[in-house]
């Protein structure tokens, strides 16, 4: 046992579990710069609360990260894939995004110039795709820079850098606004844009873990190798997709906002119609990416056996091992499990200024604080899992995460009272810990070895889409209904996703099968 015990401290130690930690930390720092701290800065600057909610969109690349997952797997770099390996020349070059699109907000001020708020969606918009880029490498570098017995105590190491990222981005990024002079009474924009260009030179931690790790080794799978041809021609056609999904929303704009009046003048509810439209517009530009791409295959601009191999192969996998109905029944559940804590989380930080809490409150509590509640959330939920199923404590987070929204509800109704606050966050974030290392147990035990990047990009790009289209109402809802209300309803909607994993425990029968992991 003492054996056991000393390899496992000398394990943490291990060059590739310390080198995750580092990209962890590179990883967790962009997501929260688009979020909360975005929202605030925004907010203090005056900007509606409704229009703060729809940047949250602009991290919906996080939601289709699947969709370009192939290209960063296959495609090499001019030059960079030569000097430094496949994962690390794309990690390299995603982190440079990164950091490009941090300074590019940063030196965006919301409230000058003309259309200050579109180039600062453009800005958000491009730090969503390089980040979800870089999650998708650092992925694949995990998977295939150590054996079996290291994946587990890398994964951990990730997420703990992953974590405090997140609370540099957070609670740091809050801390600085408020230090260099910026307030909701008194908005400075050079306050932010200093604290932006700080988190941008956070970045560097990540370039220079990857400039100095070794390539992982990987086997050349069979049709993994194609032409130069067959790479330009899927770069082509994922540029033409994108271009054909923007243009279909650049055009449906101003039709779309009369047809929101109308919808919202015959139901008396702006915010649905607002919503229903928005998933209209959402699946016209998906059905014209993908009229693209047939087209593409069709007139032989791309490589079908690439597509084949690259997008079809590990969905037609997962629906072979479960079947049509049970798949959809788990891509259900994939898809509406962070509803109620994502939903939530888009307002949160807004919600929590209008209550009278200063930066510094925020940063103590919900940011710091809250990060170690998340963490021991984690633990709990882990160990649990072990004990007693992954289902049955899947639908205890579930349940946990849409019951603790309702001490929003008192907190709105309390206002500034920072011992609520604590509380509030406790519960919240133990939860939500709890419910996430299920999920992530649940998701695993989906994922077939041979397809592990691209079924794992989908489930976690599935996983946060529908929340995100949902969360960049969470504003208008507010206006229009109240906090409390708007509590109530995100409690509300975590109850399809309870029945949603009992019918997933009845059928896959994972008690048994968890008891193992």
């Amino acid at each position: 046992m003492m054996r056991n015990w000393q390899d496992s401290l000398q394990s943490f130690f291990h060059p590739r579990v310390v080198t995750m930690v580092f990209f962890g930390f590179s990883a967790g720092l962009p997501i929260l710069l688009i979020f909360s701290s975005l929202s605030l800065w925004l907010r203090e600057a005056g900007v509606e609360r409704s229009a703060v909610t729809f940047f949250s969109w602009a991290a919906l690349g996080y939601s289709f990260k699947f969709v370009w997952a192939p290209l960063v797997d296959r495609l090499p770099i001019p030059f960079l894939t030569r000097l430094l390996g496949r994962r690390r020349s794309w990690i390299i070059t995603a982190q440079a995004g990164v950091i490009l699109a941090i300074l590019w907000m940063g030196f965006t001020d919301p409230t000058t110039g003309q259309y200050p708020l579109t180039i600062m969606a453009m800005a958000a918009v491009m730090l969503g795709f390089s980040s979800a880029t870089q999650d998708i490498v650092i992925d694949a570098y995990r998977i295939e820079s150590a054996g079996i017995d290291l994946q587990a105590l890398m994964a951990s190491a990730y997420i703990g850098g992953y974590r405090i990222g997140m609370l540099v981005a957070g609670a740091g990024a809050l801390f600085l606004a408020q230090l260099f002079g910026s307030t909701k009474g008194h908005y400075l924009y050079q306050a932010w844009q200093i604290t932006y260009c700080i988190m941008a030179a956070f970045m560097l931690v990540g370039i220079i873990t990857a400039l100095f790790v070794p390539e992982p080794r990987s086997e050349e799978i069979e049709g993994k190798t194609y032409t130069p041809k067959d790479y330009l021609g899927s770069l082509f056609l994922f540029a033409l997709a994108v271009g054909g999904f923007v243009l279909t929303f650049h055009l449906t704009a101003d039709m779309a906002a009369g047809v929101k009046n109308s919808l919202g003048l015959l139901f008396n509810n702006k915010p649905l119609a607002g919503l229903l439209v928005e998933v209209v517009r959402l699946g016209s530009g998906i059905s014209v990416a993908a009229v693209i791409g047939k087209i593409a295959m069709a007139t032989g601009g791309v490589n079908k056996k690439m597509v084949k191999d690259s997008y079809l192969a590990p969905v037609s996998d997962f629906f072979n091992r479960y079947g049509g109905g049970l798949a959809w029944l788990m891509l259900a559940l994939i898809g509406l499990y962070r509803i109620s804590d994502i939903v939530l989380g888009v307002i949160s930080n807004v919600f929590y200024q209008d209550l009278g809490f200063t930066k510094i409150e925020i940063a103590s509590v919900v940011k710091t604080f809250g990060l170690f509640m998340t963490i021991a959330g984690g633990f709990l939920g882990g160990i649990l899992s072990i004990r007693y199923g992954v289902i049955k404590i899947l639908f205890m987070g579930a349940l946990l995460s849409s019951l603790t929204n309702l001490l929003f509800m008192a907190l709105a109704g309390m206002g500034h009272n920072l011992s609520m606050l604590y509380l509030v966050i406790s519960a919240d974030n133990l939860a939500g810990g709890l419910a996430s290392a299920a999920f992530v147990a649940f998701l695993s035990s989906l994922t077939n070895i041979k397809f592990t990047a691209i079924q794992y990009a989908i489930f976690t790009s599935l996983m946060t889409l529908i929340p995100k289209v949902f969360g960049g109402y969470s504003g208008t809802i507010v206006d229009t209904l109240g906090y409390s209300s708007f509590f109530l309803i995100t409690a509300v909607i975590g109850v399809p996703v309870l029945i949603l994993v009992w019918l997933s425990g009845k059928y896959l029968g994972m008690k048994e099968h968890t008891n193992s992991l």
